[in-house]
C-alpha cells in the first residue's frame, strides 16, 4: 500500500473525469512515471477520495456529471491547500484555463491531451510537494519591511510560488517588481532552473522574435549559427519579461501563441519546439489603458494578467526606510570595501521621512550611495543626502497602506527634485576631477584629499567615466 505525501514510497495521484478512456490514458502515463492512482468519475467520487486519502497530485476534467472540474479546485484550495492540482480544458478554451488559474490550479492541460505537456506539469507539481514538506518555512528572501502591505505582499509570493499561473507585476519605477518575480520563482519548484529576465524595451523590434525564440544558420543575413532564444534559456524555468507593455503589436501576437500553445518556432524553422516556462511580466504602465487605445492585445492582456500583483510605493511605507536605509548602507559598504558602516543622523532620518521617493527604493539606494561617498565615513549627514527644497510628506501619504490605493501626483517640489540625480553626480564629477588634478592623478592621494578608500574612489572614478 503506498504512502502518500510522505516521500517514503510511490506518490500517489487522483484522476477524476467521467470518459473511461481518459482515465484509462491518465493511469497508464503516471503508473509509467511511478505514480499509483486512484480514479473517479465525477465530484462526488472524488469528494470521497479526499476524505479518505491523502494524494500528491490530482488532475481533473473541467466538464464532470455533477459539477466542474472548478469546483473541485476550490475545494482542494479550501481544505488541501498544499496539493496541485491541474485541470483539463477543452482545446482553444482559454477562459476556462484563466478561470480555473484563478481559482487556484496548479496548471491545467488541454485536450486533446498532449502526453509529453501532462509528464513535464506532473513532474513539476511532484517537485513542488517535495518542496514543500521539506522547507515549510517561507524566508523573506530580501523583501524588507513590516508595513502591512509589505507583509501581505510577502504572503502572497508564497501562494504564487506553489501555481504555475502567469503572474503580471504592476508598481511604479523602483519599487522591486524584478525582486518580486525572483522571490516566486526561488520559492518555486523551479528555482533550480534558470531565472531569465528581459527588459522588452531594450530589444530591436526586428530582433525581437530571434531573441525570444531563437534563430537557426542562414535564416536571415548575420545568422552564422544557429542560436537558443531566451524561452528556450528559461527551459524548466521562469521568463521574466519586464517592461512587457514595450512590445510591439507584432511581437505581441508571436507571444501570445507561445503562451498559448506551449511551443514556439524559432526563426527559419519548419517545426515547434515545446518549451516548458512559467511567465511572469511586469511593467509600470497601465496595461488597461493601452488595451483601451489598442496599443496593447485584449487576449494577450487577459493571459498575462491571470493574476496580478501591485509593488506598494515608498511613500506608502515610510515607516519602512530607516530599516530599508540600514540594510542598503550594510551592503553598499561591503560592496566598497568600507570596513565601518556609518549611520544616519537625526536630521538625515528627518530628511528621508519627508520626501516622497519618486523613485522609490531604487532612488533610496542611490541616494545612499552618493551619501556614503560625500560623507565623513562615520555619520551621515542630511547635507550628504544632497536634497534641497523638498516638500514634506502629507498626513494623507503617511496614512496610506493599501498598495492598490491611487497613488497622489508628486508636488512640484518633488519634479524639481527628481532631476538632483544629474546634477549631484556632475557634482562629484567635478570635485573628482578637481582632487585628482591637485594630486596629479595620483588616486590614492586624491582618495584620502576626498575622504574616501581608493577602492571607493577607483568605483566612482569608472561609474563617472572619468577613466
Amino acid at each position: 500500500m503506498s504512502k502518500s505525501a510522505s516521500g517514503t514510497s510511490a506518490p500517489l495521484a487522483l484522476i477524476v473525469d467521467d470518459e473511461s478512456d481518459i482515465r484509462e490514458l491518465l493511469e497508464i502515463t503516471l503508473s509509467r512515471m511511478g505514480i499509483k492512482c486512484c480514479a473517479a468519475a465525477d465530484l462526488a467520487e472524488a469528494r470521497q477520495w479526499l476524505k479518505e486519502r491523502t494524494f500528491d497530485f490530482c488532475i481533473t476534467d473541467m466538464r464532470l456529471p455533477d459539477g466542474n472540474g472548478i469546483d473541485l479546485v476550490r475545494l482542494v484550495q479550501s481544505e488541501h491547500s498544499r496539493l496541485p492540482i491541474a485541470v483539463i480544458t477543452a482545446h482553444g478554451n482559454a477562459q476556462a484555463a484563466v478561470e480555473s488559474l484563478k481559482a487556484g490550479a496548479f496548471d491545467f492541460v488541454s485536450k486533446p491531451v498532449d502526453l509529453r505537456v501532462l509528464r513535464k506539469l506532473v513532474e513539476t507539481a511532484l517537485q513542488m510537494g517535495e518542496a514543500a514538506a521539506s522547507e515549510p518555512e517561507v524566508k523573506d528572501g530580501g523583501l524588507l519591511g513590516a508595513h502591512e502591505s509589505v507583509v501581505k505582499l510577502r504572503q502572497l509570493i508564497e501562494r504564487l510560488a506553489r501555481s504555475q499561473a502567469p503572474v503580471h507585476i504592476h508598481g511604479e519605477s523602483g519599487t522591486g517588481k524584478e525582486l518580486v518575480a525572483r522571490l516566486i520563482h526561488d520559492q518555486s519548484p523551479r528555482a533550480a532552473a534558470p531565472f531569465v529576465p528581459v527588459n522588452c524595451g531594450a530589444i530591436p523590434s526586428e530582433l525581437m522574435e530571434s531573441e525570444f525564440f531563437g534563430h537557426l544558420k542562414g535564416s536571415f543575413t548575420g545568422a552564422m549559427r544557429d542560436k537558443g532564444g531566451l524561452f528556450q534559456a528559461a527551459e524548466g524555468g521562469t521568463l521574466f519579461l519586464d517592461e512587457i507593455a514595450d512590445l510591439p503589436l507584432h511581437m505581441q501576437v508571436k507571444l501570445l501563441r507561445a503562451i498559448q500553445e506551449r511551443a514556439i518556432r524559432p526563426v527559419g524553422a519548419e517545426a515547434e519546439i515545446h518549451v516548458n516556462v512559467r511567465l511572469i511580466s511586469a511593467t509600470h504602465k497601465n496595461l488597461v489603458d493601452l488595451v483601451a487605445r489598442g496599443a496593447f492585445r485584449q487576449d494577450l492582456y487577459y493571459r498575462v494578467n491571470v493574476i496580478e500583483v501591485r509593488t506598494p510605493p515608498l511613500r506608502s511605507r515610510g515607516a519602512d526606510i530607516p530599516m530599508l536605509a540600514d540594510h542598503m548602507l550594510v551592503r553598499l559598504c561591503k560592496a566598497t570595501g568600507v570596513a565601518k558602516v556609518p549611520k544616519l543622523d537625526e536630521g538625515a532620518q528627518r530628511l528621508l521621512l519627508s520626501y516622497e521617493f519618486p523613485g522609490n527604493v531604487r532612488e533610496l539606494e542611490n541616494m545612499l550611495e552618493r551619501a556614503l561617498t560625500l560623507c565623513d565615513g562615520e555619520v551621515i549627514s542630511a547635507d550628504d543626502l544632497q536634497l534641497r527644497n523638498i516638500a514634506p510628506v502629507s498626513d494623507a501619504h503617511a496614512a496610506v497602506s493599501d498598495p492598490h490605493a491611487a497613488t497622489p501626483a508628486p508636488s512640484a517640489a518633488v519634479n524639481t527634485a527628481s532631476g538632483l540625480d544629474d546634477r549631484v553626480e556632475e557634482l562629484e564629477r567635478q570635485a573628482i576631477r578637481d582632487a585628482l588634478e591637485k594630486t596629479r592623478y595620483n588616486k590614492t592621494k586624491a582618495a584620502a584629499l576626498l575622504g574616501l578608500t581608493f577602492r571607493q574612489l577607483r568605483y566612482k572614478v569608472k561609474k563617472l567615466n572619468l577613466e
